[in-house]
């Protein structure tokens, strides 16, 4: 068995983490603060974007929404422990002051041991990340980044709106703070290779993050990307194409880099394609069984 896994995976799994940090289950639980985000604001988003993500329930208060995802939860896991996940948009796109009083306001909620926030690098100046300093002192504290790709020339096609220099530059600050590093990056992006992809994972191995988020690119209706596929369709990776590329990445990884995320999770209602991503665990079975035999292991190919 891998040393940073409880249920047979080949990987660092979320669930060894927490069990080794907390002693307990723990779950994440989706908030929607309601931020925006400045890239949707200035240039009508990344081109994969349909509104943002999270759980559509902003106009009700923290608390409500928290009580409401964790209740199906409580019944089967009595015990566990919670994690405010503000996951919409930017959540450091804000004033402090409010910033502040979203973060405290998730920190009060019964239960609650720590907070995962959803931004972007150019979403963290230094009064920012000094107060996510000091909150780190008090509390379990994950910041997540959108990297998506470590292509330039992707990053400006998908109108990410922030280069690389600007990326490197926030996980360093956040990373000086001892403040634990979440990216997430998309596999499949228009016209990369699988070398584009590799290539990624080895550029934030080296920049150290502490956990990553592997998704794959899906078409959503209402995008502008949905539109650029009506016209000019493009390759996308089928099951087995996505999977060889995971699979070989996660051999890239440095062993302690928690696998928090491995598929796409697409709403079906808004799916285009690829329409093989909705059966989700038939994609991480897959995962598992090409780990099995091909006998590899996470960081087997990490300098």
């Amino acid at each position: 068995m891998f040393k940073y896994s409880l249920d047979n995976k080949r990987y660092h799994t979320l669930n060894y983490f927490f069990k080794e940090k907390f002693n307990s289950k723990v779950f994440k639980v989706a908030l929607n603060a309601n931020f925006s985000c400045p890239n949707f604001q200035n240039n009508a988003g990344c081109i994969y974007c349909r509104h943002g993500s999270g759980n559509n329930l902003e106009k009700l208060s923290l608390k409500e929404q928290f009580n409401i995802v964790k209740e199906p939860l409580d019944k089967k896991w009595p015990k566990a422990k919670y994690i405010a996940y503000l996951q919409a948009n930017s959540n450091t796109y804000a004033p402090l002051r409010d910033l502040k009083k979203v973060y405290e306001e998730a920190l009060s909620i019964d239960n609650e041991i720590g907070l995962d926030i959803a931004t972007r690098s150019d979403c963290l100046n230094k009064e920012i990340l000094d107060y996510l300093e000091e909150l780190n002192k008090k509390t379990f504290l994950m910041v997540e980044l959108g990297l998506q790709t470590s292509n330039e020339k992707t990053l400006e096609f998908i109108r990410r709106g922030h280069t690389l220099k600007n990326f490197e530059e926030a996980v360093r600050e956040l990373k000086k703070r001892h403040i634990m590093v979440v990216v997430h990056i998309i596999n499949g992006l228009p016209y990369e290779t699988k070398e584009d992809m590799l290539n990624t994972v080895k550029y934030l191995n080296k920049l150290k993050i502490d956990a990553i988020k592997i998704h794959m690119l899906y078409i959503e209706k209402d995008t502008l990307l949905a539109k650029m596929y009506q016209d000019k369709p493009f390759a996308l990776l089928t099951k087995e194409e996505y999977i060889d590329i995971v699979v070989d990445q996660l051999r890239y990884l440095d062993e302690k880099i928690v696998i928090m995320r491995i598929t796409g999770d697409p709403d079906q209602n808004y799916l285009i394609e690829p329409k093989w991503l909705v059966k989700k665990f038939g994609v991480l079975n897959d995962i598992d069984k090409e780990m099995k035999k091909r006998d590899i292991y996470q960081g087997d190919l990490a300098s």
